[in-house]
């Protein structure tokens, strides 16, 4: 159900979807979901897959769920 931290910078869209709570997440994990722009569980985002996105979905893969959409 999680991500793994393999998502490449292409020229897709990809549709980020936040399926685990932040309690307990380390505060670089919580900055990082709010800057992706997820605020809650169940909260889905569309953001293209240039370098700095890829970067903040490799960083907490265990917290998301990624696909990538046209």
């Amino acid at each position: 159900m999680t991500t793994p931290k393999n998502v490449q910078v292409s020229e897709k869209n990809l549709e980020i979807t936040q399926v685990r709570g932040v309690v307990g997440a380390k505060q670089f994990q919580k900055d990082t979901l709010r800057s992706l722009g997820l605020k809650r569980i169940g909260h889905t985002v569309v953001r293209s897959a240039d370098a700095v996105t890829v970067g903040m979905v490799n960083k907490v893969p265990h917290l998301i769920k990624v696909e990538e959409t046209k």
